[in-house]
């Protein structure tokens, strides 16, 4: 079970989104185009005062069309969804350091006694009884306490386990599309930067190669900050894996030693 309505899930993505494309627009807007704008000018001076042309390597030139914006855009909306998804496993993680089944060293827990030892997990709040942990414990008592099987309790739990870590795993899959789609609107940056500077090839003839030069910048810079942007959230997405997987098997431990361990069929 999920402990987040997917209409609500898609809501917070959503909003993340509009978030991201208002604070990336805005820097745009007011940073990047301004300081890109001055350089072409004092570019175009250049050229029609006859002077030697100046190309300069700018930050603001590299990241100044809209192939790029849109590549920070979806890299800051895929930051949003990444950190609400590892600030949750965090806080499940948290309740592997409590103690949710008091049972002393040596005490052996009966089929009876599964009422007695889930009171605990049921006083959890609402939000934290949906979390993994109190689940699998949970269930795994109320089949013990059905079957009087250890061997079933075992296998619901890591039925438990197992199905989570597929769902986890599910959800995932905005990130992978978004890793996907950052390259892709690379790519069509170069597309779109090699056609325009075709198409001026015979002012580089007469001897403007400003238009050729911006077309083809347009071309490679679009590429060049898609993959270095797609590297790092490559990077961060098997971050927040590792966190996932791990947090699945340290449950499935957790209820290996503090409750297969201790049941007692009769």
């Amino acid at each position: 079970m999920n402990n987040q309505n997917p209409l609500s899930e898609f809501l917070s993505q959503l909003i993340a989104l509009f978030l991201s494309l208002i604070v990336v627009h805005t820097i745009y807007v007011t940073v990047i185009h301004p300081n890109a704008d001055a350089i072409l000018e004092q570019q175009a001076t250049q050229q029609a005062a006859g002077k030697t042309l100046d190309i300069e390597r700018s930050i603001y030139i590299v990241l100044k069309d809209f192939e790029q914006e849109a590549c920070f855009i979806l890299a800051l909306w895929v930051f949003a969804i990444m950190g609400l998804k590892a600030k949750k496993i965090l806080r499940e993680r948290a309740l592997l350091s409590r103690t949710l089944i008091d049972i002393s060293p040596g005490t052996s827990l009966l089929p009876e006694d599964t009422r007695e030892y889930s009171r605990p997990i049921q006083n959890l709040n609402e939000t934290e009884r949906e979390y993994l942990l109190p689940r699998a414990l949970l269930s795994g008592l109320q089949r013990f306490g059905s079957t009087q099987s250890i061997q079933d309790v075992a296998t619901t739990v890591k039925d438990i386990c197992v199905h989570e870590s597929e769902r986890l795993d599910s959800e995932l899959s905005m990130v992978r599309y978004i890793i996907w789609a950052i390259p892709s609107i690379g790519f069509i940056g170069t597309v779109r930067g090699i056609g325009e500077a075709l198409g001026q090839a015979h002012k580089a003839v007469e001897g403007d190669i400003l238009g050729v030069t911006l077309s083809l910048g347009v071309a490679f810079n679009s590429t060049f900050v898609a993959l270095i942007i797609s590297i790092f959230i490559m990077f961060l997405m098997h971050q927040l894996q590792l966190l996932q997987e791990r947090l699945v098997l340290d449950s499935q431990r957790y209820c290996d030693v503090s409750l297969l361990r201790h049941l007692k069929a009769l």
